[in-house]
C-alpha cells in the first residue's frame, strides 16, 4: 500500500475537489439517461373526458404511470359527454379532451379553432333501444315516436343514418335531448318511447325491462373515432408536451398489446364496470394510436349529413385536413398517421 501511494500522490485540494464534482456529473447525467425516467420540467396537462372505454389508453397511462415517466402530470376532468368535454375545452376549462369524430366535425362548421391530435379508440357500441309496449317492434314503427338522444354528438347521426337507411328521415321522429348517463332511467320511466345507448347502458336497460324491449344496432356498420382534441393555439405552444403525452399513450398501447388482460383490468377498475358490463363492452373497441383517411372519409360524411339535415348554417363541408394536427403523433409513431394531404 505504501509504494503504491508513492507511485500516485496525493493531488492538491483543488484537484481533489474538481474530480469530485466531475464524479458527481458524471453520477448525475448517468442517472438522467436511465430508460424510462425524463429529467426535464414537470408540466401538467388537463384533460376532460368522458369515463367510458373509449379513454382506455389514458387510464392504462396513468395507472401504468407512463405519464410521470414522460414528465407529465396529467390531470382528467369528468364530463358528462364528449361534447360537454370540448366544450369545456374551448371554454379552457382543460387543455385537451376526447370526444366521438362527429363533435369535432360539428364545432369545425361552426368556425371553431380546435385540432385533431389522434384517434385512440375506434368503436361500434351505439344502440338504438326501444320499448315494445310503445308499439315499437319494427323500423316503420319508429315514426312520430319519442326518441331521447344526446344532440349534436355522434349519437344523432347514427340514429339519423340508421333512419335513413330504413325509408325515414330524423323529421319523422321527436328527438329529445338526453345525456348518455340519463338514457336508462328515461327509457324505464316512459319518458321517451326510444333512446340511443351504449354499454354499459345498454345492459342496464335489458335488467330492468326484460324483453319488454327491442334494439337495433344503430351504427350500421360504421366505425366511430374517438379523437384526442386541443385548441389551435394550444396546440401550436405545446408541441413538446403534446409529444411526452402521445409517448405515453404509445406505451399504454404497447402494454395493452403485451398484458391484455392486465390492461383490461386497469380500464375495468378505473372506468368502474362490472365484470358482465365489461365482458359487454371490451369487443366493441379497437384500442390504438391512429390518424388514418377513414377518419376523413368519415368526417367528411358527417359534415354533408349534417348540411343535408339542417343542422349547421354552414353550407360548405370543410377540409378537414386543415383540422388535422399530426406532428406529434408522426414524430411518436411514425406508422399510425396514414393521411393523403
Amino acid at each position: 500500500m505504501n509504494r503504491i501511494a508513492k507511485l500516485k500522490p496525493v493531488p492538491p485540494a483543488p484537484v481533489v475537489m474538481a474530480m469530485v464534482f466531475g464524479g458527481l456529473i458524471a453520477i448525475t447525467l448517468g442517472l438522467s439517461a436511465c430508460p424510462g425516467e425524463h429529467t426535464a420540467t414537470v408540466e401538467t396537462v388537463t384533460v376532460g373526458m368522458e369515463s367510458t372505454a373509449v379513454n382506455s389508453l389514458i387510464y392504462i397511462a396513468a395507472d401504468r404511470k407512463y405519464f410521470s415517466a414522460n414528465g407529465l402530470e396529467v390531470v382528467i376532468k369528468d364530463y358528462a359527454s364528449g361534447l360537454a368535454a370540448v366544450n369545456g375545452m374551448l371554454n379552457s376549462e382543460v387543455d385537451a379532451s376526447t370526444a366521438a369524430e362527429f363533435v369535432v366535425v360539428g364545432k369545425a362548421l361552426a368556425g371553431e379553432s380546435l385540432r385533431a391530435l389522434a384517434s385512440i379508440d375506434k368503436f361500434r357500441h351505439i344502440y338504438l333501444v326501444c320499448r315494445r309496449d310503445r308499439g315499437i317492434n319494427n323500423f316503420s314503427d319508429l315514426k312520430a315516436k319519442k326518441i331521447g338522444v344526446p344532440l349534436k354528438t355522434a349519437a344523432e347521426f347514427y340514429l339519423g343514418r340508421f333512419l335513413e337507411l330504413h325509408g325515414m328521415t330524423i323529421h319523422q321522429v321527436a328527438l329529445i335531448n338526453i345525456a348518455p348517463l340519463q338514457a336508462v332511467e328515461a327509457l324505464a320511466n316512459g319518458s321517451v318511447d326510444a333512446v340511443i345507448a351504449w354499454q354499459p347502458g345498454v345492459k342496464a336497460i335489458e335488467d330492468r325491462l326484460g324483453n319488454g324491449i327491442v334494439k337495433w344496432r344503430a351504427q350500421s356498420g360504421q366505425e366511430a373515432y374517438c379523437v384526442l382534441v386541443s385548441r389551435e393555439s394550444w396546440a401550436k405552444k405545446n408541441p413538446e408536451r403534446m409529444k411526452r403525452f402521445l409517448e405515453s399513450l404509445a406505451q399504454a398501447e404497447g402494454y395493452l398489446v403485451r398484458h391484455p388482460d392486465e390492461a383490461r383490468a386497469i380500464v375495468q377498475r378505473r372506468a368502474r364496470y362490472n365484470d358482465a358490463d365489461m365482458a359487454a363492452i371490451w369487443t366493441a373497441h379497437q384500442v390504438s394510436l391512429s390518424l388514418d383517411q377513414s377518419l376523413i372519409l368519415a368526417m367528411e360524411d358527417e359534415a354533408r349529413w349534417m348540411i343535408k339535415n339542417s343542422l349547421t348554417r354552414n353550407e360548405d363541408t370543410p377540409d378537414f385536413l386543415d383540422y388535422i394536427h399530426a406532428d406529434a403523433l408522426a414524430a411518436v409513431k411514425p406508422g399510425a398517421v396514414n393521411i393523403i394531404r
